[in-house]
């Protein structure tokens, strides 16, 4: 049976490789060589070719593929009141280059009227009601504004003690959730590394090593997510992606969802949950049983992203049949385990790869959920 409303019985978490015209017109950009204007017009056209190209691929779901930005996060999260990129050194990860950008909090959040990705949305949502399909934005978790840098990250002057930083960051999302709504959004994702890190003992232990406890924090987490999307209205779906890393196609936490299952699909109010099954990494599907019975749903990311060779068809249905098992087959959807270029250097697969794999996750969520 197809679902009414999303997340939907085929998804995808949201970025899109960026096409070699946006690629040049950043460039082109940054040099000095066009305007600001020519760069949107460039990025609005290639908006428009992916919002068709998603629908052709069989979703009835469309995002604008993140082609603005440069990071996932940081793009949303510096144009946040309070907050400013900073440059610092770079980090490797698996052997590939980062800039060493990071975000910190220098004076007391707040949600800006003029944060640009609430325009970025109506020309998604513009597009999407002339291909007849629902606009999905993606945005950052409130977790990811403290998640890297903890208190080091965060103004003493603004904030001498953390316990108002989280309400007002609380604050600040609810308010962010409002903006998109009042703009015509009804599927909202908060993208979160938090989740999948707390279930990797490496990263556990980096936590504790700059004093944070792993085994408090996703509950201060759950109190700020919740308080963020408590007051969405009904006709509003608010799912989460739990993402394990994902630059150029390399990952960084790997382990079960046992440590953060039960709090994590039980008492965060989320709507759906992105999880990334494409590997052994995320160990098995029986953290499910903690996802209570009714309308949430889990998305099963059994598609990789991170490279371009097509999966089987009949090991992916025999895989969502074995979640079947714990979850009903009702409360399941299936999507890529990620997104396809979290930043905007992409993974290393092919455009067409990319279109392939989702044509690969509309075909297999028909013969399933037909049935």
């Amino acid at each position: 049976m197809q679902r009414s409303r999303p997340p939907f019985r085929a998804d995808h978490v949201g970025s899109l490789l960026r096409p070699q015209r946006v690629k040049d017109a950043r460039v082109r950009f940054a040099r000095g060589e066009i305007p600001a204007a020519e760069l949107q017009r460039v990025e609005n056209l290639e908006i428009g070719r992916i919002v068709q190209r998603q629908k052709q691929s069989g979703l009835r779901l469309a995002t604008d593929g993140e082609l603005r930005r440069a990071w996932w996060h940081f793009d949303f999260l510096k144009h946040l009141t309070g907050c400013a990129l900073h440059k610092g050194e770079g980090t490797v990860v698996n052997g590939r280059a980062t800039s060493g950008e990071s975000i910190r909090v220098t004076g007391k959040l707040d949600f800006p009227a003029a944060h640009p990705m609430i325009e970025h949305f109506k020309l998604l949502k513009d597009r999407c009601d002339l291909a007849g399909v629902m606009p999905k934005m993606t945005i950052p978790s409130p977790s990811m504004l403290h998640y890297r840098g903890g208190r080091s990250a965060v103004s003493e002057t603004a904030y001498p003690d953390m316990d108002g930083f989280f309400v007002d960051l609380a604050i600040t999302y609810r308010k962010a959730v409002k903006a998109f709504h009042d703009a015509g959004c009804r599927y909202l994702q908060f993208d979160d590394t938090a989740w999948g890190y707390f279930c990797s003992e490496d990263q556990r232990a980096k936590l504790r090593a700059r004093g944070e406890d792993p085994e408090t924090l996703p509950a201060t987490y759950a109190r700020v997510i919740n308080y963020a999307i408590a007051e969405r209205p009904a006709d509003m779906t608010i799912t989460t992606h739990v993402c394990r890393g994902n630059f150029r196609s390399n990952w960084i936490a790997s382990g079960g969802y046992e440590p953060v299952a039960e709090l994590l699909l039980s008492r965060v109010n989320y709507d759906g949950y992105f999880l990334e099954y494409d590997s052994d990494r995320a160990g098995g599907f029986a953290p499910l049983r903690f996802l209570p019975r009714g309308n949430k749903v889990v998305v099963l990311g059994l598609i990789t992203s991170k490279s371009g060779a097509l999966e089987s068809k009949a090991d992916i249905i025999a895989r969502v049949k074995e979640a079947a098992g714990i979850v009903p087959l009702d409360q399941l959807a299936l999507s890529p385990q990620c997104g396809f270029a979290s930043t905007e250097e992409g993974n290393i697969l092919t455009e067409d790869e990319q279109w392939a794999k989702l044509r690969l996750v509309a075909d297999i969520a028909t013969d399933v959920w037909r049935r």
